[in-house]
């Protein structure tokens, strides 16, 4: 596993400055807004471009140098940065262009994540699978672990401007460290998938392998609806504890640095076992896990309640995640998992986008005027969510979490989706 690992610790770098941009930029759009649309619209933008090029983007990964376009994914990353950073430099920066950048990176990213993905077949053995996941894993909790508190302290001391210069070094790194490794390239031209195929049945190939396979769309679809419900709260999160603390960037950086430490915490332990034997059990009861513990979280109304239970939460989707994507890669031939994980992925950012979309308008129209004193909803929540700013926001995050619960308790009453990894791959 040296090449996986070299690479790897490249993508950690980078992911931890861009960890670090992110924070920042959240923080600066708060100043300048005060609102949880604003915040949330950022999230819809990046995703908007992404959902459009996802479908062009498996065939482009199963067909395309894999490695040169996880390069051309970082150097598109380091300019969306540059730019933010001459905005704010000539105090043009606008919230505006935060949705610009994100549209822009957003597109380049999904193709550079694919790649990535539907390389790591080619990098590890099979048994191995769950394992380089759950590392994996650990370059998003990883980076959380000490770049939002080293940002929310960086913030007021060198500026977004000092942060986003950090950010371009360690996007240096992994554009280094993946032009050092060698990465198989599948003659994929040569298989059978893509004999007498046309335009359109390459780029909606995903979709038809997926849904001809009930199990596969059992996963799929219980997926969505899991991802759905949690951006929905998701994106209420950071708007919410900012409101509820006054705009204390500390207590939301240690928030996010307890959720980096559950996250690496579940990825190690993941990594040393290797997982369930039944990897559709890690799946399922991580959904479980991080239902309840987000519930909690959502009930709290300060940080002896959120850092306890926001721990608790990330440390499920380490098992989560490692184990659907385990269970594809094994389900899944090499030469089209491209295309397999474009459709899967279209359909994450479909319902994320629109959980993005209607979570600010939901949240400031809707659930934060309920919860004030008189509100239709104060009257019967009041004693467990209070009145103050952010009350609303929180029962909307509860009441999503709850759905987090019940999708995954759900799939076992789904006897494809429980059976799934009871069968070889295809």
């Amino acid at each position: 596993m040296r090449n996986f690992i070299t690479i790897w610790l490249g993508q950690l770098v980078s992911t931890f400055g861009s960890r670090m941009t992110s924070f920042a930029t959240t923080i600066w759009a708060w100043e300048i807004t005060g609102q949880a649309t604003a915040l949330a619209l950022v999230n819809f933008f990046t995703l908007l471009p992404s959902i459009f090029i996802t479908l062009f983007a498996g065939a482009i990964v199963d067909r395309w140098n894999r490695k040169l376009l996880m390069v051309v994914g970082d150097t598109v990353a380091v300019f969306s940065t540059i730019a933010i950073l001459a905005l704010y430099l000539t105090n043009s920066l606008q919230i505006w262009h935060l949705y610009a950048v994100g549209a822009f990176n957003g597109a380049f990213g999904e193709i550079q994540e694919l790649a990535y993905t539907a390389s790591l077949s080619q990098l590890v053995p099979p048994p191995q699978y769950t394992r380089a996941s759950s590392m994996n894993s650990t370059l998003h909790y990883g980076s959380i672990i000490i770049a939002p508190a080293i940002a929310g302290t960086l913030y007021y001391i060198i500026g977004l401007a000092g942060i986003a210069l950090i950010d371009i070094v360690t996007f240096s790194v992994a554009i280094a460290t993946v032009l050092l490794v060698p990465i198989p390239q599948l003659a994929v031209h040569t298989t059978e998938h893509h004999k007498n195929a046309g335009i359109w049945q390459q780029l909606t190939f995903g979709f038809h392998y997926i849904i001809k396979r009930p199990d596969l769309l059992a996963l799929v679809v219980s997926a969505s609806l899991f991802w759905f419900a949690h951006d929905l709260g998701g994106s209420v999160a950071t708007p919410m504890i900012l409101a509820r603390t006054g705009n204390d960037s500390r207590v939301l950086g240690s928030i996010f640095s307890v959720a980096g430490i559950g996250g690496v915490t579940g990825a190690v332990l993941l990594s040393v076992w290797g997982g369930p034997k039944r990897r559709i059990h890690g799946y399922l009861l991580g959904m479980v896990g991080a239902g309840v513990s987000k519930a909690i979280f959502g009930l709290g109304q300060s940080p002896q309640i959120w850092l306890p239970a926001q721990f608790c939460s990330s440390l499920n989707f380490p098992l989560l995640e490692s184990s659907q994507t385990a269970i594809l890669l094994a389900k899944v031939a090499p030469e089209v998992q491209g295309r397999v994980f474009a459709a899967r992925s279209l359909m994450f950012q479909l319902v994320s986008a629109i959980a993005s979309l209607i979570a600010g308008p939901l949240a400031d129209n809707v659930f934060e005027p309920a919860m004030k004193p008189g509100g239709n909803l104060a009257k019967l929540l009041a004693g467990v969510f209070g009145t103050h700013p952010g009350a609303g926001m929180a029962v909307m995050y509860a009441t999503t979490s709850t759905c987090l619960l019940f999708v995954g308790l759900g799939g076992y009453a789904c006897h494809s989706l429980r059976d799934l990894d009871r069968s070889g791959s295809d």
